[in-house]
């Protein structure tokens, strides 16, 4: 297989890159008060994505190696790749120009943030139709995989910019019911669509169950169960639901910010390890 590790973590870092600038356009609705927040995400937003480009670009068996197949990809707009270049293009210098405009201080245009909120969306949605469209992997070719990675980009950016909030702002972090909120419901709705997802993917191919069998039962099992399912869904899931709709107060110990963290970070490593799993654990239909 041509995909692996570094397409993964350019499908993560692309992902959260858009879910960050997202959480960053929402936090500026909800919260204008919260400056450090809103200014995190608009940072991380373009500093993933561009990390993410380089990784697409040092890729063993596309990058460095053939370079013209970046010129090539522009002049076939039927892509998926295609239009993902397309996205990335207007998205990355709408998000470094929100990124620098904030580091001087200076307002962003309501026009510019909302262009890159469609555009955002446009690339969190692009990065899971990039493998979709391969017909032979019944793990990629399915309808649920672009709305998972969706919902995964949503979340990881959002853990991203908590993350960052968390360490420079907490006491008003701490106060933001609607994004520990989103965080829960998050969570929720990526368990629902993961599974769904792998209930019929199974039932779709002997390939596609094979696929399936991998993760849940076979040499990736401890991967998705600790990595994806515990630690990226579960652990979020319980971190945030647990002062938000059972305590109903705010935890301000020691002890809270490094579970508080915890979870944000899992929710990254969950992110990529789901992408990760998802490339190497995708068999091919034989007769394609």
């Amino acid at each position: 297989m041509v995909w692996g590790p570094m397409i993964a973590w350019y499908l993560f870092l692309a992902g959260a890159s858009a879910g960050a600038f997202l959480t960053a356009a929402f936090v500026e609705a909800k919260y204008p008060e919260s400056v450090k927040m809103r200014v995190a995400g608009r940072i991380i937003a373009p500093i993933f994505l561009g990390i993410g480009l380089l990784m697409l670009m040092l890729d063993a068996e596309a990058g460095l190696h053939n370079p013209l197949r970046f010129f090539l990809l522009v002049s076939n707009p039927g892509s998926v790749m295609t239009l993902g270049v397309y996205f990335i293009c207007i998205y990355m210098p709408v998000a470094l120009a929100a990124a620098v405009l904030e580091l001087l201080k200076r307002r962003v245009p309501k026009w510019l943030m909302w262009i890159g909120v469609v555009f955002a969306f446009a690339v969190a949605a692009y990065t899971g139709f990039l493998l979709g469209v391969v017909k032979a992997f019944p793990l990629w070719n399915n309808a649920i995989l672009p709305i998972l990675f969706v919902v995964s980009a949503l979340s990881a950016g959002l853990a991203a910019t908590s993350l960052v909030g968390l360490i420079v702002d907490r006491e008003r972090f701490e106060q933001m019911w609607l994004v520990k909120k989103s965080h829960v419901v998050l969570s929720v709705v990526e368990i629902v669509v993961l599974a769904t997802m792998l209930v019929i993917v199974s039932a779709g191919s002997y390939e596609g169950a094979a696929s399936v069998q991998s993760l849940v039962a076979g040499p990736y099992a401890p991967a998705f169960w600790g990595g994806i399912v515990l630690l990226g869904l579960m652990a979020p899931l319980l971190i945030e639901g647990y002062p938000v709709f059972i305590a109903k107060r705010v935890e301000t110990s020691t002890t809270s910010l490094a579970v508080s963290a915890v979870g944000e970070a899992g929710v990254l490593v969950g992110g990529f390890l789901l992408r990760l799993l998802v490339i190497l654990a995708a068999l091919p239909v034989m007769y394609l």
